[in-house]
Parts: C-alpha cells; sequence; structure tokens
C-alpha cells in the first residue's frame, strides 16, 4: 500500500471531484463534499497532515490506493 502523499487542502478537493464528489457547502476553511450519501469535510490548509488525509479518505470511503492513482491521473 502506497503512504499518504503531502498534498494541499485544494489539491484534496481536486482530487475528488474527479472522482465524483461535489462541493456541497463551504464555511471558512472547510469545504463540505458529497457523492451521494456519502460526504466528507476537507479543511483548505497549504498542507494536510497525513492523519487529516486518512481522516479525510475514510469519511469519503476511498483507499489510499484510489485516492493516489486519481492523483496521479
Amino acid at each position: 500500500m502506497p503512504s499518504l502523499p503531502h498534498v494541499s487542502g485544494e489539491t484534496v478537493v481536486r482530487v475528488l471531484t474527479d472522482m465524483g464528489f461535489v462541493v456541497a457547502r463551504q464555511r471558512g476553511s472547510h469545504v463540505v463534499l458529497r457523492r451521494g450519501a456519502t460526504g466528507c469535510v476537507v479543511p483548505l490548509h497549504r498542507e494536510l497532515k497525513v492523519g487529516t488525509l486518512a481522516g479525510v479518505l475514510k469519511q469519503a470511503g476511498l483507499t489510499v490506493q484510489e485516492f493516489v492513482e486519481a492523483l496521479r491521473a
């Protein structure tokens, strides 16, 4: 399994929208994305900590490998 990359919050939002998520709303520096009944909250920080990114992926129901493949595409 690949390790989690160091990416910004904006990059995570871009990758998730490419994967079919839609921005539901934003309040301050947090963006709420939805895909069907699944949703996740992404903070718009310059660099997300690895644990924060892992939590976002867990909320989104994605594996690390799926995220990394979408990031490279």
